[in-house]
This record gives structure tokens, sequence and C-alpha cells, in this order.
């Protein structure tokens, strides 16, 4: 009987140390994918959260790139590079000054990114079953990306509409609400969308192109799709790049 009851003891600590192996294996190898029983508002609330923190770490930046890219830009408002113009932004207008329409970019980012992030993986996930059951579809993923990019801009283009108003030298508005005031009773609505289809065309282009470049640098960086960040970082940059080429 001791020695069966041994037995007993010793095989249930094997098949305990095995389970654990196999969830730490499947916990390794399956890392990037939330599993499949997780809900649309995880996969919403995740990209909010990621499109916000994205928006708000680049938004001096993108203050400095909208006064470069003017037309007509003032006489006091010419820089030579980001780094000149962020010193005399901060020296003339203030240290807050390069925040200004942050907050209408927050409120758009989050949403935008959220509807983002939702559809794209609905629409890899159900396009990769139809065209490569069980596979990784890179036209699904080019295809995903580009509906994704109709939900996002469509939500996102009329906050950067009012936050390249409010970020543009001697700008005339008050604060936010003021800008929005004013756009939609001197142009109407329409104003908000003006320059919808114009970010389409750049946008769509450019999302297909790099989440399909971004899957084929993983499927050779990292085939098994295990634990690695530098196989991530080399792979969206060169997604990047290639997608703004």
């Amino acid at each position: 009987m001791e020695l069966s009851s041994d037995r007993a003891v010793a095989s249930l600590e094997m098949s305990q140390d095995q389970g654990e192996d196999d969830g730490a294996f499947k916990s390794e190898g399956e890392y990037e994918s939330l599993p499949p029983h997780v809900s649309v508002l995880t996969h919403m609330t995740a990209g909010a959260v990621a499109g916000v923190l994205e928006h708000t770490v680049m938004y001096p930046v993108d203050s400095v790139k909208t006064r470069m890219q003017s037309l007509q830009p003032d006489p006091n408002a010419q820089y030579k590079s980001v780094y000149e113009a962020l010193k005399k932004i901060i020296r003339t207008e203030g240290v807050f000054r390069p925040l200004r329409g942050l907050n209408i970019t927050a409120m758009g980012a989050g949403p935008a990114h959220a509807l983002y992030f939702a559809c794209y993986e609905q629409v890899k996930l159900s396009l990769s079953d139809i065209i490569q059951s069980g596979g990784n579809s890179h036209i699904a993923n080019g295809v995903a990306g580009s509906v994704a990019t109709v939900l996002h801009d469509a939500v996102m283009n009329p906050a950067e509409v009012v936050k390249q108003r409010m970020q543009m030298y001697n700008s005339p508005y008050r604060g936010l609400w003021d800008c929005v005031r004013t756009v939609t009773h001197t142009e109407g609505i329409g104003a908000f969308y003006r320059s919808y289809s114009t970010q389409l065309t750049m946008n769509i282009p450019f999302q297909a192109v790099h989440f399909i470049t971004y899957e084929l640098m993983q499927e050779q960086l990292n085939p098994h799709r295990c634990y690695n960040p530098s196989s991530h970082i080399v792979s969206g940059a060169v997604a990047g790049a290639v997608s703004a080429a």
C-alpha cells in the first residue's frame, strides 16, 4: 500500500509539473494575442489608452509641425528646426503654449483609437478565417487596417481641425469650445470634415502597407511569436519606414 501511495503521489506531481510547463509555453508563445474570450470592450479600452498616450507624448512636436507646414506663416512664426521652434515658442508665448489644443486631441484620440483597434482585430480575424482558415492572411491584415482607418479618421478629423487652428501662431480662439462654436457658426459643420477625403487618401494606403509589412517582418524575425521585444521594435521601424516612403 505504501509503494502504491508513493507512485500515486509521484504521478500527480509529474502531471502538475507538465501542466505548469504547458501553461507557461502557451503563455509565452501566445503573449501577443489576447485570449479568445476577451471582449470587444477590452480591445477598445486598450486602444483608447494607447492612443491618448501616443498623442500626448508627441503633441509638442506636432504643434511645431503644424506651424512649420503653414503656407503663409507669420514673420514671427518662422523656424529653422524643431528645437529652435520649441525654444522660441516657450520663450515668447509661454511654457504651456506647445500644449494648446491637447484637450480636444485627447477627447478625439480616445474613441478614435478605441474604434480603430476593436475594428482591426474583428475584421482581421473574420477575414483571416475566410481567406486562410487558421492562418494569418496578409490580405486580411491590409484590409482590416484600411477599414479601421476609415472609422478612426471619421472620429479624429474634427478634433484635428480644431487642434490645428488652436496650434497656429496668434490663433484667434479663446479656447476649445470657442473654436468649435466659431467654426460651426461661420463655416458650418462641414468644415470639420473638409479634409476627411484627403486624410483617407493618405492614411488608407499607409496603414494597409504598414500592417502587411509588420506581419511579414514578424514572420521572418519571430515566426513562433515568442517573447521578443526586439523583433517588435525592428518590425515596427521597418513597417513605418516602408509605409511612409
